[in-house]
């Protein structure tokens, strides 16, 4: 299933499902299939959003640093890490947000 978030301020937004779901959840804490974020919500919303992905950075930089100072056993080293992080998944939403906020626009989406 495909998220499509729209504004008047910029093109639409087009993510996954479990993309889409993580970040709403990160930003209204539950994962609407439709909804909306009003303008005078946007600057609350974009702060809550630029957090998680400053703690996201933070936990990656400290299990790189652990890793770098232990060996991992076997099991722990063939254990896949996840490639993308938060601030990838969530730069296209930030800009779409920040945009919709220059430009007073509500965000809506729906799949």
């Amino acid at each position: 299933m495909l998220f499509k978030f729209k504004s008047k301020a910029c093109a639409d937004l087009i993510m996954l499902d479990a993309d889409a779901r993580r970040l709403l959840k990160i930003m209204l804490g539950n994962d609407p299939v439709k909804g909306i974020v009003l303008s005078h919500d946007l600057p609350k919303v974009i702060a809550i959003l630029e957090q998680a992905v400053a703690l996201d950075e933070a936990e990656r930089k400290n299990r790189q640093e652990q890793a770098q100072n232990r060996v991992a056993p076997e099991d722990e080293a063939s254990r896949p890490q996840n490639a993308v992080s938060l601030s990838q998944r969530a730069a296209p939403m930030l800009k779409l947000l920040r945009r919709s906020l220059a430009e007073e626009s509500d965000v809506v989406w729906g799949v």
